[in-house]
């Protein structure tokens, strides 16, 4: 199933990048979003980035069908792997379960708006229900985005 979700920041590219480069932001948008626990990796790489979350989610308010796949809790391992400031590539993964998320990430700025942009491919490897599941994935992918915009506004006016 294709995915796209874009972020808009009233701010530059640089400050945008700086942001999702900090552990701290990474961490804070974990407790937004309930997270169980969290460990992020931010490693500079040339003028680019790799960061590593590997962090547990609860997985309470998830459909029945979800629950037999995924367990009361789940632990979800995102990769971004920055090419430069612009762009890279971005990857959700879930050890042992089914399911995946890949595809790229990208900032552009203009008039000092910076958008955040993913393309991704959602993916769950279980017959016949495999579209439902998807769906349910890339909604939970869209709610997670939701609530990062939100902590990546308030974290760029100086709420850290």
């Amino acid at each position: 199933m294709k995915f796209h979700r874009e972020l808009a920041y009233q701010a530059g590219a640089e400050e945008v990048f700086a942001m999702l480069a900090d552990p701290a932001f990474r961490k804070k948008v974990a407790a937004a979003q309930d997270v169980v626990s969290i460990e992020v990796t931010s490693t500079p790489k040339g003028d680019g980035m790799s960061i590593l979350i590997d962090q547990v989610q609860n997985t309470a308010g998830l459909p029945a069908l979800a629950k037999k796949i995924t367990g009361e809790t789940t632990q979800a391992i995102v990769r971004e792997e920055w090419a430069d400031a612009t762009s890279g590539t971005y990857e959700i993964v879930a050890p042992g379960k089914p399911t995946k998320a890949l595809g790229t990430v990208t900032l552009t700025e203009d008039g000092g708006i910076t958008r955040h942009v993913f393309d991704l491919e959602v993916t769950v490897k279980v017959p016949l229900i495999a579209g439902k599941l998807e769906k349910l994935m890339a909604d939970n992918i869209d709610a997670g985005m939701t609530l990062e915009h939100s902590v990546g506004v308030a974290w760029l006016k100086g709420n850290r």
